[in-house]
């Protein structure tokens, strides 16, 4: 199934209007994890999670950070399919930080603290 997809530019002026669409982070694991950063207001679906339940009567936007919006199209297809109205973001989130378009901070890993004495050798 085709997704539908969106330009930060246009996604950009939706988040500025007065019924901004709901964003969903599909980022796969690894880059969702040790990334410190993503778009305002963004909600956290991995890979397999099930979604919702969601506002049918919002534009539901769904990013990661493959450039060929795989993830996205995966969970934006499902979310199709469940009767929302979904797309993907062109480009994910690399090319919304290459723009310098707004970002929220969120929580990465931590390293654990190393021991005393654990690199001695």
């Amino acid at each position: 199934m085709p997704v539908p997809r969106i330009s930060k530019e246009e996604l950009k002026q939706r988040l500025e209007s007065g019924a901004p669409p709901v964003l969903i982070d599909a980022r796969l694991k690894y880059p969702y994890e040790h990334s410190t950063v993503k778009l305002p207001g963004a909600i956290r679906i991995g890979h397999g999670a099930s979604a919702g339940p969601f506002p049918r009567d919002r534009e539901i936007v769904v990013y990661d950070s493959d450039p060929n919006e795989l993830a996205s199209s995966n969970v934006a297809a499902a979310l199709i399919r469940q009767g929302y109205p979904a797309v993907t973001l062109k480009g994910g989130i690399s090319d919304w930080l290459a723009a310098n378009l707004p970002t929220e901070t969120k929580e990465a890993p931590r390293q654990a603290p190393i021991e005393p004495g654990a690199l001695k050798g």
